[in-house]
């Protein structure tokens, strides 16, 4: 709808215009602002010039109404133009909202947390805001192949071995076992120690030698943790890539970086020059010992994922790698590549409450609050919404117990009690979608009606703005809106019985599918009965 008429408009104009959409719905449907713009090159006051162009504007077949506001020409769609598209919509629905099939191939990397563990709830926040900007891309057109890069190699992982060995000798064989400072701690350790005592014996948990093996072992049974309490909310990803498995290729990427004149030795260890590229200092990237340190992982990787010839690169990171980018970044220049084609969106912390409380840890965890715990409790669907409800850069508080409501303070029943409650109209109705596809609106005069047609129409715009902007609020907003604006209506509004009542149907149709398209592309299963 909104590439329509902005098309129409700049083949009119012959020039690019900026499209709103005004708070106001009775000032029009969109506004453009495009006379202040041409203010200065046609040498007239705005207001003269947004009424000129008014008039050559005007378009039977589009607007009910084209008219010049302070600056600014507003457009109110016609009834024709909107029968016309929800009719294309309602024969098409699996089509709603798609694009064409877009050139640029994405590779999305998110998640990517340590496999020493379950996944706790600071990883849920980027890992649904991974796979929904991954279904909104593919959704509009985009091919996004996602990837969960699984930091098997350094000091995390002689950390998991020597943590299991802990929890074996205290747990299983019932020592006395005196804890280091920094440990990993959980049941989870306790249920792998058994098992690799099971398969291994105890003598194991003694041998240093072995402990990188236990590692390794331990590392493959969290994996498969992380996996299952993934596809528990919805998310797979296409590609899982190993850090030890790339240190194959050091030698490589170093000799690309020396050849470069990117490296440098000082006190036997290797820098890179990342603060020609603003970084706040340069980093090391081979310690004295010769060990390439965690940031060489991370070049080899990069340059991995160039080497595989994608057109865009994004990474979702926790806020504490903020200062991390600058150093990739640096090291991707020096590695022959653009920069700008990586794209870092950082997520905050979440706090978690519940009845107003903060929420207690998992034992299962030790220090944490699993994410398979949390959606258990509040189902994956409630889990996957609130965690889309702020923009993923800011700070996320909420508590559990709302929602679990069943009214208007818990939005995900909000949305779905729209959903399920025009389920209930046609139901009473007698009648299915299908059958009031081709109901024409000739009598359809309601404003509140034409602007539910209106609102239900924005989705494929929203969609295309929240991917671009990154910021899946934007779709989480829209739903909440458009359903505040359907139980407006239906409580505002006779249905059955009215001599209106397929009119009305069919405009409920065309809301219910905007629901269920966005809430399926966020991962979320639509309910119809409630």
């Amino acid at each position: 709808m909104q590439k329509r008429v902005k098309k129409f408009i700049e083949s009119v104009l012959e020039k690019e215009v900026v499209l709103e959409k005004p708070k106001d719905l009775s000032l029009g449907h969109f506004a453009t602002p495009i006379a202040f713009s041409l203010a200065k090159e046609y040498k007239k006051s705005p207001m003269i010039i947004a009424e000129e162009l008014a008039s050559k504007l005007s378009n039977e077949e589009l607007f009910e109404k084209v008219e010049a506001i302070k600056g600014f020409i507003n457009f109110k769609l016609s009834n024709a133009f909107l029968e016309k598209l929800t009719k294309e919509v309602l024969l098409n629905k699996s089509d709603f909202g798609k694009d064409e099939p877009k050139k640029q191939k994405i590779l999305l990397e998110y998640v990517s947390a340590n496999p020493t563990g379950p996944l706790h709830i600071g990883h849920a926040r980027g890992a649904v805001l991974g796979d929904s900007l991954a279904r909104v891309g593919r959704h509009l057109g985009f091919d996004i192949t996602t990837e969960y890069y699984v930091n098997d190699a350094g000091a995390q992982m002689e950390m998991l071995g020597l943590s299991v060995a802990l929890a074996g000798r205290d747990f299983i064989l019932k020592e006395s076992v005196e804890y280091p400072e920094k440990y990993y701690r959980g049941e989870y350790l306790i249920d792998i120690a058994q098992k690799i005592y099971d398969e291994f014996g105890k003598d194991i948990f003694y041998d240093e030698s072995r402990f990188r093996e236990m590692a390794e072992f331990a590392k493959n049974i969290v994996l498969e943790i992380i996996k299952s309490d993934l596809k528990d909310i919805g998310i797979e990803f296409d590609n899982f890539v190993s850090e030890a498995s790339l240190y194959d290729s050091w030698p490589d990427t170093k000799a690309v970086l020396v050849k470069n004149g990117s490296l440098y030795e000082k006190g036997d260890k290797l820098y890179l020059k990342s603060t020609q590229y603003g970084d706040d200092s340069d980093r090391v990237v081979v310690r004295e010992n010769g060990i390439p340190t965690y940031l060489a992982g991370d070049i080899i990787y990069h340059k991995n994922k160039f080497d595989r010839g994608f057109d865009h690169y994004i990474n979702i990171w926790g806020a504490d790698h903020h200062g991390y980018i600058k150093r990739v970044e640096a090291a991707i220049e020096f590695l022959g590549n653009d920069s700008k084609k990586l794209e870092v969106l950082l997520s905050q912390m979440v706090q978690l409450l519940k009845g107003g409380e903060p929420y207690k840890m998992s034992k299962r965890a030790g220090n944490v609050i699993l994410m398979s715990d949390v959606a258990q409790e509040i189902g994956s669907d409630a889990l996957r919404f609130v965690f889309l409800t702020k923009k993923s850069d800011t700070h996320l508080e909420f508590d559990l117990d709302i929602l679990k409501n069943q009214d208007s303070s818990n939005p995900i029943f909000y949305i779905n009690y729209a959903y399920a409650r025009i389920n209930q109209v046609f139901k009473k109705a007698e009648k299915s979608f299908d059958d009031v596809v081709e109901v024409t609106f000739d009598k359809l005069k309601e404003e509140d009606a034409l602007n539910l047609i209106y609102e239900s129409l924005l989705l494929p715009s929203v969609l295309e703005e929240a991917f671009i902007k990154r910021d899946m609020q934007k779709i989480t907003d829209y739903l909440y809106s458009l359903a505040s604006s359907i139980h407006r209506f239906y409580n505002n509004y006779k249905i059955i019985g009215n001599e209106l009542e397929d009119e009305y149907l069919k405009v409920l149709s065309l809301c219910a599918l905007s629901i269920k398209v966005a809430l399926n592309i966020l991962g979320i299963k639509e309910k119809e009965v409630m």
